[in-house]
């Protein structure tokens, strides 16, 4: 039995496409009455974009929606499908809790929402009939405010419970101009014990070096092994691992040819840097873990071996996996079959 790990999971991108649409039938029909029928709203949600900033517009959509009554609801589906038609025994999902509160609310009285989004997050994740180890990260933004992401990293370290790490998002283009900030927020979340991953090496315009020494994990990173591989050394001595999300780069007109990955992987192997195949945006891309693997190895970029090497990596360095082993391992020993006996002419 396989089981896998998914350490790349977008909240608000996940909600697959049938989903949103029966949400918005029923609670918000004036956001989908420009669709005469589901197929058209399907295609919209889910086509290729011209830009990651045009991409990422489609997150506004989902966010706008999921409140603290409306996420378990979306939740709850999320693990249902990821558990039945996916196999994860592990799931990270990553989000800014400060867009998860209402808008006409201060900033001030917004950060202070935040921790109500993480418990209402963490408890809707425990579903015993879907049986997942699941865990959030929490993302800073960088279209928001120094002051609200330093109150994200304080929320991420006194909800340890739910909360297994930190990251960037919001396009990679807008670092630039806060570098030393961003800086300063990464050294301020490990000084005080926190995971840290971040969107990083995801286009030609997040390629930030100084943000490196600060990652556990390099969101993306596909730059690193396409433009500048002589970083992987290090990436390699510091046990970095790089968080592939196949489908994205079609989507976000960043890579023209899902081929153009096989140097990704190639350079990543020969260097000895881990690698873990993530979704990012299942819903959006109405893709499942399953299906990134099976078109990586259909277009001959991995083989199954690599694949495998992989999926124990996506284990390996899941930050909140209670285990030492991946759950494959654990399982054959519990489902080994034993040799049928032999029969012997005494017998």
């Amino acid at each position: 039995m396989a089981l896998y790990a998914e350490l790349h999971r977008h909240l608000g991108g996940s909600v697959v496409p049938r989903v949103l649409w029966r949400y918005f039938e029923r609670h918000g029909a004036d956001l989908i009455a420009r669709f005469a029928e589901y197929s058209q709203f399907e295609d919209f949600y889910t086509r290729p974009r011209n830009s990651l900033d045009e991409y990422l517009e489609l997150h506004t959509l989902v966010e706008s929606v999921q409140t603290v009554e409306t996420l378990p609801y979306f939740i709850y589906r999320l693990l249902r499908g990821a558990y039945i038609f996916e196999n994860l025994a592990y799931l990270e999902l990553r989000y800014t809790p400060y867009l998860r509160t209402p808008e006409h609310l201060s900033q001030n009285a917004r950060i202070d929402k935040m921790a109500e989004i993480v418990d209402v997050v963490g408890k809707g994740s425990y579903v015993p009939e879907y049986p997942i180890v699941t865990s959030q990260i929490l993302c800073m933004h960088s279209r928001l405010p120094y002051e609200v992401n330093k109150a994200i990293i304080d929320l991420a370290a006194q909800n340890q419970q739910y909360v297994c790490g930190i990251d960037v998002a919001g396009g990679d283009r807008y670092y630039q101009e806060r570098l030393e900030e961003w800086v300063s927020l990464y050294d301020y979340g490990r000084s005080l014990g926190i995971n840290t991953t971040g969107h990083l090496y995801e286009t030609t315009d997040g390629c930030y070096p100084q943000l490196l020494p600060y990652l556990m994990r390099i969101g993306h990173g596909i730059q690193i092994p396409l433009l500048f591989p002589q970083l992987l050394k290090d990436i390699a001595k510091r046990g970095q691992c790089l968080e592939v999300c196949p489908t994205t780069y079609l989507k976000t007109g960043t890579l023209q040819d899902i081929r153009q990955l096989k140097l990704v992987f190639d350079r990543c192997f020969e260097a000895g840097v881990d690698i873990a195949i993530c979704t990012d945006n299942a819903g959006l891309h109405n893709m499942r873990l399953p299906f990134e693997y099976e078109n990586l190895l259909t277009h001959d970029i991995i083989n199954f071996k690599q694949l495998q090497i992989c999926q124990n990596a996506a284990f390996r360095h899941a930050f909140a996996w209670p285990h030492h082993q991946p759950p494959a391992s654990l399982l054959n020993r519990l489902l080994k079959p034993e040799l049928p006996k032999v029969l012997t002419m005494t017998d």
